[in-house]
């Protein structure tokens, strides 16, 4: 992968950062949502790893699965509308 794509998945990341964010804040994402946000989060975080990291590839590669699955669970758990209403927020801030 070149410099550029990798330029340009670190701000697909960021910008998909923001949206996670939006949607936590906003007030009509249900609570289940915003749980499984804030344990991605938290877990992507912790210092503690269910599989600990110096074990080589499988320590990581539990921060690659889990992580990403909570975000998509909380995704799917909350309203379209909410998702596409914090998409469009985040892209028009890029855009100022």
């Amino acid at each position: 992968m070149s410099f550029d794509g990798l330029k340009k998945a670190a701000d697909k990341i960021k910008r998909e950062i923001k949206v996670y964010r939006l949607v936590l804040e906003d007030r009509r994402t249900p609570k289940l949502p915003k749980f499984l946000l804030g344990l991605a989060i938290g877990y992507f975080f912790m210092p503690l790893d269910l599989i600990p990291d110096f074990i080589p590839v499988i320590g990581y590669l539990d921060d690659i699965v889990i992580v990403p699955t909570l975000v998509f669970l909380a995704l799917k758990f909350t309203p379209k509308k909410i998702v596409e209403d914090c998409r469009r927020k985040v892209m028009k801030q890029g855009r100022k």
